[in-house]
């Protein structure tokens, strides 16, 4: 990145949150979660090009849980096989959210101020999520100066990637318009955040999801070898109740299935909040990345699907499962993501046969307490 970033990101009031314990009384009903939706489309689906299907490889493997076979499709090159990078356009729509004098009467949009005079999409943008800031030194080895997603992808297939050392799977970003949802009052309302306190929207997951697909489908631009970012800032989505901080989807099957993924962007405070900053972005890549179109089998009971962020998020789990970066006086907190190993991957590829990025603390198909 360049220095003129990184010196404005030293602008930013450090809110460090490690080691900090949870105090906040959450309403009943309320649990801090994640979900996908299977692939599907409002729309007729689109004659795809077969030069545009995203960069996708099938991987064959074994896991030790139940001794079956699996065959999973993943975002980039086989790393056995091939030693470059693959570069993933991000388009990044920001979707401002407006509440009515019935259900709020308040406005959520992530141009405005995140923190200092950076907005909440600048923050997404300056985060280790897209930008080189960190050297992930993963108990005691290097797998380079990178992107988050990146650095993560290294770590799952290093016994490949130690020999391909320059295998990589980076993200280039493009912002778009922003585009704006004005939330019915049936279908969302105004709550205080249960874990930071303050102003916080919400809408039903399925209504919203209507709407990301009306955006997609009036921009030609979009095509499966892009993958469309929809963030809002300060907003859960529901389902049966608050509250979700992120999923993915795609309006087809691979290979040549569209793939998009929202996000939400919430607000630090004196206490861990669930999807602050970049934790659910850091959680809903990390899954796109390894089940872009949601449908690879898992042999885990408790994951159906190849779902590396999900066995890390709970309400008693340290900060939801986030792993915080301080960089040039702010913190961030991408969430921690499991490595095939933790689905049985029989031998494991990963780094330090570890079966978390940050560190081997769980058995395969063990949950986080």
């Amino acid at each position: 990145m360049k220095r003129s970033s990184l010196v404005a990101l030293t602008l930013l009031a450090c809110v460090a949150m490690a080691g900090t314990t949870f105090a906040q009384n959450v309403p009943a009903g309320v649990q801090p979660r994640f979900v996908t939706l299977p692939p599907h489309s409002y729309y007729p689906a689109k004659q795809a090009d077969p030069a545009a299907q995203l960069t996708q490889f099938t991987l064959q493997w074994k896991s030790s849980f139940n001794n079956q076979n699996y065959s999973s499709v993943i975002v980039g090159t086989d790393p056995a096989l091939t030693n470059t990078t693959t570069t993933v356009t991000v388009g990044i729509i920001p979707i401002k959210m407006v509440y009515g004098p019935n259900n709020g009467n308040r406005t959520f949009d992530p141009a405005d101020k995140y923190v200092g005079n950076y907005s909440a999409t600048q923050m997404a943008m300056l985060s280790p999520m897209f930008q080189k800031y960190i050297d992930f030194n993963q108990g005691g080895t290097d797998l380079g100066k990178t992107q988050y997603i990146d650095a993560y992808t290294r770590g799952n297939f290093w016994s490949s990637v130690q020999t391909n050392n320059k295998y990589h799977l980076v993200f280039k970003t493009v912002l778009g318009p922003t585009q704006t949802i004005n939330v019915a009052q049936n279908q969302g309302n105004v709550i205080s955040n249960p874990w930071g306190g303050y102003p916080t929207g919400t809408m039903d997951i399925n209504a919203f999801d209507i709407q990301l697909q009306s955006i997609m489908n009036k921009f030609p631009q979009i095509q499966p070898n892009v993958l469309p970012l929809f963030l809002t800032y300060n907003v859960y989505l529901t389902s049966g109740g608050c509250c979700i901080g992120g999923y993915h989807s795609a309006n087809g099957r691979e290979p040549g299935g569209q793939t998009y993924s929202y996000s939400t962007l919430m607000s630090q405070a004196g206490s861990p909040v669930f999807s602050e900053d970049v934790d659910a972005l850091a959680h809903e890549l990390g899954e796109w990345q390894l089940d872009p179109f949601t449908d690879n089998r898992s042999p885990c009971p408790s994951n159906g699907i190849l779902e590396n962020g999900d066995p890390l998020v709970s309400d008693t789990s340290p900060q939801f499962g986030a792993y915080p970066y301080t960089v040039q006086g702010f913190t961030f907190h991408p969430q921690d993501l499991v490595f095939l190993s933790w689905f049985g991957q029989t031998p494991s590829t990963a780094v330090n046969n570890w079966t978390r990025f940050q560190g081997e603390t769980l058995a395969v198909c063990q949950l986080a307490h």
